[in-house]
């Protein structure tokens, strides 16, 4: 065992879970994680809670009583799911008194099927927010272009906010300018923004898995030296990015006021091709100020042997500008593919929230005896 993850932690990243699940929480795990793997948050999304309630651990009793009072598969999914995200909130709850709310969060989403309707949008974040009810939540939020105004709107009514699913730098930007006006308007209805956190997800490995298919397509030996360079190159320019926006008198008005920083925040961090080091996205996006969400083999994998080196951010702006430009060069189409992979990634999302529907149901239907 290393002490990589004390050393990540003292870099300035903040390590999240990218899961849960009832047992992890009733067994004293997602504890045990907090106190020796230096875990200071938890992300949950549709897939994660699909495999959760899948495998049934914890559930059965919930489930009866949901069952036995016949309830609508969509309320039964709800009153699963932000039952783990409340428990796990107050599993954490030592972690956000402690940081002053910046970290102990837990990330719960909007349903997936409202990513393109913003008022939906703001109707189930607010809904969310009031069932969880505990300060240390985040609702998550898509950065699809209905879900912008939707982020804004939220920000503004005071509720902290994931934005999930960013893929390009430009809509990136677009998210961090909807934070802050959100910012503004709560600012501008007497709200305390102090108490307003946000951290915008930034998708690593998909943007990776999607370049380097279409490299190996082009099959020469200059467009396969490109692989694996795509997703750190976007990650990097997003920091940057973030840079800018913290070093804007915009911001700094917001600052003076109270008001905290949009954290970048890593995610799809678990390393898809096993010809790359299984800890890539963890140790060479390492800065100050940011989040890196794991699923636990990556979190496991860094504990055990990542090389955190200090600052793998500082430094690589141009490097990683040359490396887009490559491929730009090479016949790849940037906007191309961080469209294509915003809207994959709520297809998935959609898809795993009808499964744990049609899963949920079928329980609810045994539990019951077929009457449901």
């Amino acid at each position: 065992m290393t002490d990589a993850l004390k050393r990540l932690s003292e870099e300035g990243v903040a390590i999240w879970l990218d899961d849960l699940s009832r047992k992890r929480i009733t067994s004293g795990d997602l504890g045990e994680l907090l106190d020796q793997q230096h875990v200071v948050g938890v992300t949950t999304n549709p897939a994660i809670f699909q495999k959760a309630i899948s495998q049934g651990d914890g559930y059965e009793t919930q489930l009866t009583d949901l069952a036995t009072r016949k309830v609508t598969v969509e309320e039964a999914v709800r009153m699963i799911t932000t039952a783990d995200v409340r428990d796990a909130a107050d599993v954490l709850r030592p972690v956000y008194d402690a940081t002053e709310g910046r970290d102990g969060r837990v990330s719960i989403e909007v349903d997936p099927r409202l990513a393109h309707n913003t008022r939906a949008t703001v109707a189930e974040a607010k809904q969310l927010a009031w069932l969880v009810e505990r300060p240390n939540t985040f609702i998550k939020i898509p950065a699809t272009r209905a879900g912008l105004p939707a982020i804004t709107e939220t920000i503004a009514r005071g509720i902290s906010v994931n934005v999930t699913l960013i893929f390009s730098l430009e809509r990136y930007r677009e998210v961090m300018d909807a934070y802050l006006t959100g910012l503004e308007q709560a600012q501008a209805r007497g709200l305390e923004i102090s108490t307003i956190h946000s951290v915008a997800s930034f998708f690593v490995s998909r943007v990776d898995t999607e370049i380097d298919k279409r490299l190996e397509a082009l099959g020469t030996e200059e467009a396969k030296a490109l692989r694996g360079k795509a997703a750190l190159a976007n990650a990097r320019l997003a920091y940057q990015a973030y840079e800018e926006v913290i070093a804007s008198d915009r911001w700094r008005a917001l600052a003076k006021a109270g008001a905290n920083e949009q954290r970048p925040l890593w995610a799809s961090t678990g390393v898809k091709d096993p010809a790359y080091p299984d800890t890539l996205y963890v140790t060479e996006l390492v800065a100050p100020g940011t989040v890196n969400t794991m699923p636990e083999a990556t979190l496991k994998a860094t504990e055990d042997h990542g090389e955190i080196t200090g600052n793998t951010i500082a430094g690589t702006y141009e490097q990683a500008r040359a490396d887009l430009d490559a491929l730009a060069a090479a016949g790849i189409s940037y906007d191309e593919v961080v469209q294509l992979l915003e809207d994959e990634g709520v297809e998935k999302f959609e898809s795993a929230w009808t499964a744990l529907l049609d899963s949920t149901q079928a329980e609810l239907e045994r539990l019951a005896g077929g009457e449901v």
